[in-house]
């Protein structure tokens, strides 16, 4: 199964992890000490990390287009390395919008990425059950880079400064880079056609084109969050309309698996506003709130509490693939949707523990790091369900045509959550220099993680009834699919 492809692939995804979530771990620290108030950073965050996804839309469409997977992926890690770098710079000078432009430039490219590396990365597998096997793993080494980097980072700029943490995701970036190069040659030998052939100056001029006015629309939307996430909110829904356009385009056993791929988008939708708030209000409350060493022996700074996430992502992407994998040896076979039901149960049984927290916390308005290393536990394994599965769902229903497409609608269902998480999360941000008492731990942060853990329990039905519907969409495009071959 595994191969020196695909190894490189997961070598460049650590990097990734390392750069990208580096600097996601201090951006918080960062506006907050240029002055942003707690509610317009956590309206940063949240757009940073969905922002990117949204423009997978436009990566899809480029690298089915224009340039092909590995060039796109090529072309990414580029534009990270320089998004940083003007990071760095802003940092240095302490100049806002030229932060904003780099997170700009970094989000734009993100996207560009999101698409492309699933389906290149499928190409270096033989079958499809080593690729289903596989990408649990793959998951698991992201987020290897993604836990050192929230975990140290937020310890590095007290030595290095923010221009410190920075400059290494530049670098890193760079070398993702450097791995890509490397293995071009067998890379884009089991590429699509499109990597395989040359690159009209039509397509080259297209992409430059497309690219300058998609980046300047993420700096004005970073600039102006107010109408930025009406923005995102406006190319989702016109991302969602094309892909049902495409639907008609298709015979009746590819729309019945497309439709499928909207279902899955809306139960994806609605779990990745909990998996937002990892970023935005847990993300805050631990600022606020949590204290200590964990278990009074490994210190973690309150910045760094993002780090569980990723720590728990690596322990549960070989578990899973294990558990499923024996599963099925034993004829169980449960279909994606009925593991995403699962996950929503690890969701609502994370909250309530932050629920049950927050209402227990004593006059010092303190929490200890154990009890977010347990919520972050139960939140990882759910969202490792979540983010390995649903991707290889859509590459095993999707038209081959436009699979790179439809893998960006996987992003858009992130962006959406991503914005509308962001925007309930603010809900608990508190005016600047605003103390934390034992009253607003208790009714602010406990109202709203208590209103989280119900939702999270109402989905868990939905969740199931949409696996239901799903698998009878799937047995029609089945039977449609062998009525067209008779």
């Amino acid at each position: 199964m595994w191969n020196s492809l695909n190894r490189s692939m997961m070598v460049c995804q650590m990097l990734f992890g390392l750069s990208y979530y580096g600097v996601m771990g201090i951006l918080t620290p960062f506006f907050l000490e240029l002055g942003y108030s707690e509610e317009h950073t956590l309206m940063i965050l949240g757009a940073f990390s969905a922002i990117g996804p949204l423009f997978a839309v436009s990566g899809g469409f480029i690298a089915d287009k224009f340039l092909g997977a590995y060039r796109a992926l090529t072309i990414s890690c580029i534009g990270f390395a320089a998004g940083y770098a003007l990071l760095v710079l802003a940092a240095w000078v302490r100049n806002v919008p030229l932060a904003l432009c780099g997170i700009a430039l970094a989000s734009y490219f993100r996207g560009l990425m999101s698409p492309s590396y699933p389906s290149l990365y499928k190409r270096t597998f033989k079958t499809r059950e080593d690729f289903e096997n596989g990408i649990p793993v793959n998951y698991s080494v992201n987020n290897v880079g993604a836990f050192l980097g929230m975990y140290l980072f937020p310890a590095l700029i007290l030595k290095a400064g923010f221009q410190g943490g920075f400059l290494l995701s530049a670098l890193l970036a760079a070398t993702a880079l450097g791995t890509l190069l490397f293995m071009r040659h067998p890379l884009c030998g089991v590429a699509a056609p499109i990597d395989q052939a040359p690159v009209g100056a039509k397509n080259w001029i297209a992409f430059f084109a497309v690219s300058a006015a998609m980046i300047g629309l993420v700096f004005y939307m970073f600039s102006n969050m107010d109408v930025g996430q009406v923005i995102v909110y406006v190319i989702g829904g016109a991302a969602i309309l094309y892909f049902v356009s495409l639907m008609f385009r298709f015979g009746r056993a590819e729309r019945f698996g497309m439709g499928a791929i909207l279902l899955m988008m809306f139960l994806t939708t609605c779990f990745y506003i909990y998996y937002g708030q990892i970023m935005t209000s847990l993300n805050i409350v631990a600022i606020n709130t949590m204290r200590g060493d964990i278990f009074g022996v490994i210190p973690i700074a309150p910045a760094a509490s993002m780090s569980m996430n990723p720590l728990w992502c690596m322990v549960a992407g070989p578990v899973l693939a294990w558990v499923f994998s024996r599963m099925e040896k034993r004829g169980i076979n449960w279909s994606t949707a009925t593991k995403v039901g699962i996950s929503f149960v690890l969701t609502a049984v994370a909250f309530g523990t932050m629920t049950l927290a927050v209402n227990a916390v004593g006059p010092d308005a303190a929490i200890r790091p154990e009890i977010f290393l347990v919520v972050h536990l139960f939140q990882a394994f759910a969202e490792v369900i979540v983010g390995a599965l649903v991707v290889a769902f859509i590459l095993s229903v999707t038209p081959r045509s436009i699979e790179n497409f439809s893998v960006s609608m996987f992003s858009v269902a992130i962006a959406l959550s991503g914005i509308v998480g962001a925007v309930f999360s603010t809900s608990i941000a508190q005016e600047k220099g605003q103390a934390i008492t034992q009253e607003i731990v208790r009714s602010v942060y406990g109202g709203y993680f208590g209103v989280l853990t119900v939702l999270a329990v109402v989905m868990v039905g939905v969740a199931l009834a949409a696996s239901w519907i799903i698998r009878k969409m799937l047995a029609a495009a089945r039977v449609a699919a062998e009525s067209a071959e008779a």
